[in-house]
């Protein structure tokens, strides 16, 4: 395997950790914040396939905080309720597709996007 390969792989893993770390933090909240702060470490230097997938990742983050933000001050009515529930659901369908695309060694097609 050349050292390109091997660089490819290395970062893809980096990045694999972060979508590894916010499914994680369902059950642990902290880890979440080690996956941003790796995302925003390694964005930077990372090749332009693996950039779309940590400002993807930047953006699950940030939207995932203001949607649980918005489900805590709606816990008392029974939308806050509803609107945690779809985090959950959009946070696994969100990690389980940049895995996906990671996996083939892609680019995020929509990094920017506020659903899948």
């Amino acid at each position: 395997m050349n050292e390109t390969a091997n660089n490819k792989t290395a970062g893809a893993g980096t990045a694999k950790l972060v979508y590894i770390l916010y499914l994680v933090s369902l059950l642990i909240g902290i880890t979440a914040i080690v996956g941003l702060i790796i995302a925003y470490v390694n964005r930077d230097d990372a090749p332009g396939w693996l950039q779309s997938h940590y400002r993807f990742q930047i953006r699950t983050f940030w939207m995932g905080a203001f949607y649980m933000i918005v489900g805590t001050l709606l816990l008392q009515f029974l939308v806050g309720l509803l609107i945690l529930l779809f985090v959950i659901f959009w946070l696994i369908v969100r990690c389980a597709r940049g895995i996906k695309y990671l996996d083939k060694k892609e680019a995020y097609p929509e990094p920017g996007s506020w659903m899948f």
